[in-house]
């Protein structure tokens, strides 16, 4: 029972959302449960279900969970929840096929994300490293957070209220990360001109310019890195430019 609803079975690489989020259902708290877990990656646009067990005062769905910051609701988000081996077979066999390569996390990127524009070459880095389904949802998560963010910013570039609590979240790694660090952050000055050449990649919407991006996300296990154009811009798309690897390697 632990492992099904404290330490699996979604953590295959590390916990989305950290023990410091806030996340309540049924006038209980489930941050760094199962519950919370599911609830914080479909905030993030990675679908997940609940099954519960039957008889359980779990016999609903949707699930909703009330995600709170500084004691106020944020977002309230609602979890398919099933406990019926009928139901959850009918809907097993509708759900799209998962991740299960590089090569396919690279055909469902640009589609999905559109507000961000991948250099032809962006996911060739992948190629030769054994796949991990954990990271490639961590990298998921990164590129939706990144889409998500391209919106929060006005006509003038400037960034909205949710841009400024986005960037608080998980640019700075003041909240959301589970004493983990920022999800996206910069390079050090040591790293940069140390790996200068290595972190300026050609420019995906200018053919024959280079383009310095030191700003990445990150996955722990593996070390794999995300590579993006910084800052935002309004009259640009975010370019990712390399998925792959940890570059700064020492």
């Amino acid at each position: 029972m632990q492992w099904l609803t404290r330490t699996g079975p979604f953590w295959e690489d590390e916990r989305m959302h950290g023990s410091d989020d806030y996340l309540m259902c049924l006038d209980e708290i489930v941050t760094d449960s199962a519950v919370g877990e599911a609830a914080w990656c479909c905030l993030n646009g990675i679908e997940r279900h609940l099954v519960s067990f039957s008889p359980s005062r779990w016999e609903m769905s949707p699930i909703s969970v009330d995600f709170f910051e500084d004691e106020e609701l944020k977002k309230r988000v609602a979890v398919n929840n099933f406990w019926e081996p009928s139901t959850l077979t009918a809907i097993l066999e509708k759900t799209p096929s998962q991740i299960d390569s590089w090569d396919r996390l690279r055909e469902m990127a640009a589609p999905r994300f559109s507000r961000l524009v991948f250099a032809d070459d962006a996911f060739t880095p992948l190629e030769g490293h054994p796949f991990v389904s954990g990271a490639a949802q961590r990298l998921i998560s990164l590129l939706h957070t990144l889409d998500r963010f391209k919106t929060c910013h006005d006509d003038q570039g400037k960034r909205t209220k949710e841009g400024h609590e986005m960037y608080k979240n998980f640019f700075t790694g003041q909240k959301g990360d589970g004493g983990r660090g920022a999800h996206f952050k910069d390079s050090s000055d040591s790293e940069k001109a140390e790996f200068k050449e290595e972190m300026t990649f050609n420019h995906p919407g200018c053919p024959g310019k280079g383009l310095f991006c030191p700003w990445h996300g990150s996955t722990q296990t593996p070390q794999l890195r995300i590579h993006f154009s910084w800052p935002v811009k309004v009259d640009e798309p975010i370019y990712i430019v390399y998925v792959g690897p940890k570059i700064t390697k020492r």
